[in-house]
Parts: C-alpha cells; sequence; structure tokens
C-alpha cells in the first residue's frame, strides 16, 4: 500500500503533506525531527495515484481547501 497522509506541526500549526509506502517508518522519521499531529492519511494500492494526489494536494490549492474544510470542520 501507498499513503499520502498529512502532518500538522505543533511548532508554527502548519501542516505537511506527503506520501510514502510505510506509514509508520516515516512518521517514526518525522518524529526526530519535530513535534506533529497525524490529522489525515489515505491509502492506494498503486503508487501512481498516491504520487498523483500528494501533487494535487501540493500544488493545486482547490484541492486542498477541500480536503481540509472537510476535515477541520
Amino acid at each position: 500500500m501507498y499513503y499520502v497522509y498529512i502532518l500538522k506541526l505543533e511548532r508554527n500549526n502548519k501542516f505537511y503533506i506527503g506520501y510514502t509506502k510505510d506509514l509508520i517508518k516515516r512518521i517514526e522519521q518525522h518524529k526526530s525531527k519535530n513535534k506533529f499531529q497525524l490529522i489525515y492519511y489515505e491509502s492506494y494500492s498503486v503508487e501512481e495515484l498516491a504520487r498523483s494526489r500528494e501533487r494535487k494536494l501540493k500544488y493545486y490549492g482547490s484541492a486542498w481547501r477541500a480536503l481540509k474544510k472537510r476535515i477541520m470542520a
């Protein structure tokens, strides 16, 4: 499985969007750098779908705004 995930950084309340094949391992890697909260993730069976979703969330504001509205409500 491939995962698209969103972290909320405690230091400045900003969001980090990423994708990975191993979500647990990636979260552990993030823990060594920052304090954060995992607020959302999606899983995909095809890597290209996960990469495409990550790009949409990072680079197309409308995709991120729509998702943020859903998860922050």
